[in-house]
């Protein structure tokens, strides 16, 4: 272990097995494993970066990064961890309306930089979330139908692939990584920076219609039929979940098997006000948070859980929601369910749907809807939850076009990572591992095979 302190030389902190610290340091926002590094380098910046790569690849060792760690499905075991959460920093260019962000920044750091200027970056329902990482894997977020997926405002990274060379990356510079790391997550690089652009948003209308799914049967099937005649200005999403009767929780919503609609409208409150009325009529309101909001409280619309835990989920992107399937979900994945499932279906299209001004690797653009079904999990109840979910998702097959990269916790094997992308892109994908990182040396939470030559 001497021998590691002194031969990777970094400005950052260095972390062992059985140190002070080790193990605050590999753990993250998932709790369903963590990494088991042979030394984590708490990098500070670029040159950390490097040296903790070359030092990975000169051991034949392999190397994994964590910011914030919500998306962990494949902890590394041995090799080298490289924790990205000293590099949180923001650089705001409000006349180019631009931000530079470092690899280990949260969407919510971005979001408070931008704010002050009026502007808003394509973040998540989280904001918890790490920025980069959300990006690589192509980005879905409260502004989605309005101004696409997040990868397809992304300028240019800086990239430490893994013969330990920092690159530029950009449409001109590398053209072949810039395609690549926009979609295919971490497989290509460490990326430790990156310049997006950030869209003229101070606020939103915003927040949650919360309806008893036991008294409205059809509330899915008619938030499907409303979706088909709302602008792309309007983001919305819905979140069925069984409330347990406990005092934390909002006296409306105990003991009720709940569908919470989430709203994200760019255009006047008026008009938001006008568009959502249909909604109302769905079922009885148990709580109503709509309201005009600065963005910088975009996190309240999801209201996504903010502590730590262990989860699991499936995925898949839709052409088209089945009346029949809908009606399913509700009892698969409903409160007699054999364990607590969150369901979640997303409206896509807008300008997901268009070709982005440099193509990439992000996959199944014509996906109209994502389904997604989550649920807590204890320690060996693996089997059994991925089982339910299984059942659940099952109605949907006929309009399944894929998986959904960044709404996947759970490892997926090389079938199921390869359904995420369009079928000459996954090889295109694999040709360019094998190019960047032929020897596997980065770990990325959804693996992509180099192709064999």
């Amino acid at each position: 272990m001497t021998e590691t302190i002194n031969e990777l030389r970094t400005a950052g902190p260095l972390f062992l097995p059985g140190g002070q610290d080790y193990d605050e340091e590999r753990t993250g926002f998932q709790r369903s494993g963590a990494h088991r590094p042979t030394v984590i380098a708490g990098a500070t910046g670029e040159d950390d970066v490097r040296a903790a790569v070359e030092y990975a690849t000169t051991r034949g060792q392999q190397v994994t990064v964590q910011a914030g760690g919500h998306g962990l499905n494949r902890p590394l075991d041995g090799g080298v961890l490289i924790s990205t959460r000293r590099m949180a920093g923001v650089r705001v260019d409000p006349s180019a309306r631009t931000a530079w962000v470092e690899a280990g920044a949260s969407w919510q750091q971005v979001i408070d930089a931008a704010a002050p200027h009026g502007l808003a970056p394509l973040s998540g329902s989280a904001p918890g979330v790490g920025a980069v990482s959300y990006t690589l894997g192509g980005g879905i977020g409260l502004l989605s139908r309005r101004y696409g997926f997040a990868a397809d405002h992304v300028r240019s990274l800086q990239v430490v692939t893994a013969d330990g060379r920092l690159r530029q990356v950009t449409p001109h510079s590398e053209p072949d990584l810039y395609w690549a790391l926009r979609g295919g997550g971490g497989n290509f690089g460490v990326v430790t920076g990156m310049e997006i652009d950030l869209m003229p948003v101070r606020h939103l209308y915003g927040g949650g219609l919360f309806i008893d799914a036991e008294q409205a049967p059809d509330v899915l099937a008619g938030w499907q039929r409303w979706t088909e005649t709302v602008p792309d200005e309007m983001t919305s999403a819905v979140a069925m979940l069984p409330f347990p009767d406990l005092p934390m929780v909002p006296q409306a919503l105990r003991g009720r098997h709940v569908a919470q609609l989430q709203i994200a409208y760019t255009g006047s409150v008026a008009d938001g006000r006008q568009l959502v009325e249909p909604l109302r009529a769905l079922g009885p309101i148990l709580r109503d948070t709509l309201r005009e909001l600065p963005y910088s409280e975009s996190g309240t619309v999801f209201d996504e859980p903010d502590v730590p835990h262990a989860y699991c989920s499936a995925n898949r992107l839709l052409s088209e929601l089945d009346p029949a399937a809908l009606a399913a979900l509700t009892t698969l994945a409903g409160p007699s369910a054999p364990v607590l499932c969150v369901v979640g279906l997303r409206h896509l299209g807008g300008a997901l749907a268009g070709p982005p001004r440099v193509p990439s690797a992000v996959g199944h653009r014509r996906a109209a809807y994502s389904l997604g079904v989550l649920s807590l999990v204890e320690p060996g109840a693996e089997d059994t939850v991925r089982a339910v979910h299984g059942d659940a998702i099952a109605p949907f097959a006929p309009a399944t076009l894929g998986r959904l990269l960044n709404f996947s916790f759970g490892p997926l094997n090389e079938e199921e990572v390869r359904s995420a992308y369009e079928p000459h892109d996954y090889r295109r994908l694999t040709e360019l591992k094998a190019r960047y990182d032929p020897r596997a040396t980065l770990v990325s939470n959804h693996p992509i095979p180099a192709a064999r030559r």
